[in-house]
């Protein structure tokens, strides 16, 4: 799930082919994937065991009211579902589009301000947006229109290995609401005794530069969407502190995923840092339940606007411009929007977080988690994400994204940081003409 792993270059060939694969095994039809009348619904969405599931579930919510309701829902890769959906705003064909579908939270800004006319806004819905952190609300928001309802959570956490930290004198609450500066210090001791970086990361990729970067409140882009990668204060902050996490050794970094996820999985790494999503990769390791703990980000020295809190990765439904817009807005209030029965029965089998802050007061988000120490760790994280702040994502983030991935492989090699900042802001400037 993680935002950097979805970057995908689509050719005009891909956009033409790109294959949808229905729950059933069939392939749906090429014409109008909706067209449904009365009672009945389509959706697209990837992962049958997380996002697909989680709908599945939900139209049974929605049947014990609407017992005549129905929903078809196809399983698309994400990157087909975009390319799908380029080639029909591209075309025009918006009678091709499905009754909802699911779009990741980065891509909001740039699908919407490119094919307005694919979408519906949520203005007629009903939906009370401010149940939601609003940095997650503000990532479908577009001239004060809501065009997406949040639903899986992507709250970011530092998660640690509490045994490893007890054995160098700590504990979760010594690096619970510190600075990375502090968080440097300790780290560093923690491997001087132990012999164990607390940090890992995918060498190449800008999920951690992200993560602090948005804790500050800060973008890429300003409010007019400009880039504003030169002479970003909190950008070089970022970077500066990103770079020391390296030269002390106590964030290593790494070339594929697979390795990334097996440095704390194979017992190399005793911490991470990202969406919470990665709990599930954190839970693979059987022989680790019960040795781990999690506790808020570190926050950036120096800076006003440093937070603890930020997110990585998520994503919303959008209701298409060919929907049955009073049933698909009424089933996604009711559910998804409504609903505490439909997260309770979705979290323990899939792990899918609620962004709907009610969910956070339920009873099954208060329950004990063996593996996390018994601890409660689902409340904790639903208080997180409605305490991470906004940020501008912008209708070029992915383009502005690689760049700045780019640009920080260049300085952990030795280029001067404000060479490899303006390259990057002339990749995003060029790619926006």
């Amino acid at each position: 799930m993680s935002p950097i792993k979805k970057i995908v270059a689509l050719t005009a060939a891909t956009l033409l082919t790109a294959t949808l694969t229905a729950c059933g095994g069939s392939t749906p039809p090429t014409n109008n994937t909706s067209g449904e009348t009365g009672n009945s619904l389509t959706v697209w969405a990837w992962d049958p065991t997380f996002n697909v599931y989680a709908m599945k579930e939900a139209a049974k919510v929605y049947q014990k009211d609407h017992p005549d309701f129905s929903l078809n829902v196809v399983e698309i890769k994400w990157d087909d579902l975009q390319a799908k959906f380029t080639t029909l705003g591209q075309s025009g064909q918006t009678d091709q589009l499905p009754d909802i579908f699911l779009m990741q939270n980065n891509a909001f800004q740039k699908n919407v301000l490119s094919y307005p006319d694919m979408f519906a806004d949520y203005d007629k819905a009903g939906v009370d947006f401010s149940q939601y952190p609003a940095s997650v609300v503000n990532y479908s928001t577009v001239d004060g229109h809501n065009y997406g309802l949040p639903f899986d959570n992507g709250a970011a956490i530092a998660a640690y290995r509490t045994d490893v930290l007890e054995q160098a004198g700590y504990s979760i609450k010594d690096f619970t609401d510190i600075t990375w500066d502090e968080f440097t210090t300790k780290a560093k001791d923690v491997l001087a005794k132990t012999g164990k970086p607390l940090l890992s990361g995918q060498a190449g990729t800008a999920d951690m530069i992200m993560m602090m970067l948005q804790s500050a409140g800060a973008s890429l882009f300003d409010k007019e969407g400009h880039p504003t990668i030169v002479d970003n204060d909190a950008l070089i902050k970022v970077i500066d502190t990103y770079k020391g996490l390296l030269s002390e050794g106590v964030f290593q970094a790494v070339n594929t995923w697979d390795e990334y996820i097996g440095t704390f999985v194979n017992d190399s790494v005793a911490g991470v840092v990202n969406g919470c999503w990665i709990l599930g990769s954190i839970q693979s390791a059987n022989d680790q339940s019960g040795k781990w703990g999690i506790t808020d980000l570190p926050k950036l020295t120096g800076l006003s606007s440093a937070t603890n809190y930020s997110a990585n990765g998520g994503s919303s439904w959008a209701i298409s411009a060919n929907a049955n817009y009073d049933l698909a807005a009424d089933f996604l209030k009711a559910t998804f929007a409504g609903s505490t029965d439909l997260y309770e029965t979705i979290l323990p089998s899939s792990g899918a977080l609620a962004n709907w802050l009610p969910a956070g007061k339920s009873q099954a988000y208060a329950q004990p988690q063996p593996f996390f120490d018994n601890e409660a760790i689902y409340t904790k994280i639903v208080d997180y994400a409605a305490k991470a702040p906004s940020n501008n994502t912008g209708a070029y983030y992915y383009e502005a994204l690689a760049a700045v991935s780019a640009a920080v492989t260049k300085v952990t090699s030795g280029t001067d940081l404000a060479t490899a900042l303006q390259e990057a802001q002339n990749t995003v400037e060029f790619a926006m003409k």
